[in-house]
């Protein structure tokens, strides 16, 4: 892999990560189109780092108050602010996420990264997403939220295990058909990333140290994934404040038809 290969997948992964697109996707089908190598573990760990550096960092100040409110139960034993309930309701969201990975990431990196499988999730998924977003009214903030709400956008990470569904695509509409407004549920799918991700990088970090050191290679592609993960998030706050998912869902509807031209065409 040449540096600016993984520049491109740096960007790629930091940009797909956060906005409804399915990063998975994003990643399995550029070495398709372009003809490159797999660029293995190693590379794929230093993107994720990345993509956790800009999310921890955009929400700097949240992550403070919730790990604040995180000693504040285990000191006190209760549950009665705002803040309290939210890391509650983060670790009830998280479950069902670390549990699917850990059972079926196997079969999500081998049988489900078929490119024609690929395009037909981000088709299905970019109808369900702006079905839901469109009927669905934005009745509710993130201080609404109860346990089930957590436990159901949760249970939604699980169907992004298939390359093409998107993790933040899942649990954004989820949310959405919670009836929780646009940002809250950006927000919250967002803040849940965080530990899935940092896991992540910690399982897989030690097998990615044995391939090999550092490399110039790595470096480009954390810190394209830091700085476009960081770009992206930042845009979709602002631009979901005022306009629907709507742009999202006809990417993905003609990403998918686009992958499916190409397959017909090399068949």
């Amino acid at each position: 892999m040449t540096p600016l290969q993984a520049t491109v997948l740096g960007l790629i992964q930091g940009l797909s990560e956060f906005l409804p697109i399915s990063s998975s996707a994003h990643l399995a089908l550029a070495p398709w189109l372009f003809g490159w190598e797999d660029p293995g573990l190693a590379f794929d760990v230093a993107l994720h780092f990345g993509t956790l550096i800009a999310v921890v960092w955009y929400f700097r100040m949240e992550w403070v108050a919730l790990i604040r409110a995180a000693f504040g139960i285990i000191t006190t034993g209760r549950i009665e602010t705002p803040e309290k309930r939210r890391v509650i309701y983060l670790i009830i969201a998280t479950i069902p996420g670390a549990i699917g990975g850990y059972l079926l990431q196997a079969q999500a990196e081998s049988a489900l990264r078929n490119p024609q499988l690929i395009a037909i999730a981000l088709i299905a998924m970019g109808i369900v997403l702006w079905l839901v977003d469109k009927l669905v009214d934005q009745a509710r903030v993130l201080g609404e939220m109860r346990w089930i709400d957590a436990l159901l956008v949760g249970l939604s990470q699980v169907v992004a295990l298939i390359p093409g569904v998107s993790r933040s695509g899942s649990t954004i509409t989820a949310a959405r058909g919670l009836r929780f407004d646009r940002e809250a549920a950006a927000e919250f799918s967002f803040l849940m990333s965080t530990p899935i991700i940092a896991a992540a990088v910690i399982m897989e970090g030690s097998k990615a140290l044995q391939q090999g050191g550092l490399t110039n290679e790595l470096m480009a592609g954390l810190v394209a994934s830091a700085v476009s993960g960081w770009l992206a998030i930042s845009i979709l706050m602002r631009y979901v404040s005022r306009h629907s998912y709507g742009i999202f869902a006809l990417y993905r509807v003609a990403l998918g038809l686009g992958i499916l031209a190409v397959i017909y065409a090399r068949g």
